[in-house]
């Protein structure tokens, strides 16, 4: 398996992962809006996640300042536009925030993770040709 087809199939992996890991708490103390708000939180980081990964993918081969460029300002530009849309589900479509929040949040440092050691490795692989 190349390395580029890795970090989409471990994101895939954690997403189901993380929720079936879940579903067991939710099932049992959460209400159908915490839910909706755990799904939702999720869906939310895994989108964050695979653009950072396309952010990756297209400024790989770029020059250095370009990579930068693109993956760290990238990430902030995501940042962005995920707090913007949080709050627009907290505070006007209702949703549940400590279910929205954690489940972002949960994610999106376990994705981090996984980003950082896929930057990693592509950067290495890309040296060694």
């Amino acid at each position: 398996m190349k390395v580029y087809k890795r970090f989409p199939l471990q994101v895939a992996i954690t997403f189901v992962a993380g929720l079936a890991i879940a579903a067991i708490p939710l099932m049992k103390l959460g209400s159908r809006e915490i839910v909706v708000a755990v799904i939702v939180g999720a869906v939310m980081s895994t989108v964050n996640a695979l653009a950072g990964f396309l952010a990756i993918e297209y400024s790989l081969e770029k020059s250095y300042t370009t990579f930068l460029q693109a993956v760290l300002g990238g990430m902030g530009i995501r940042m962005v536009v995920m707090l913007g849309i949080l709050v627009l589900l907290i505070k006007f479509a209702g949703f549940h925030a400590i279910g929205l929040v954690a489940s972002l949040l949960s994610f999106y440092v376990i994705y981090l993770v996984l980003e950082i050691f896929y930057i990693q490795k592509r950067v290495s692989h890309k040296n060694q040709s």
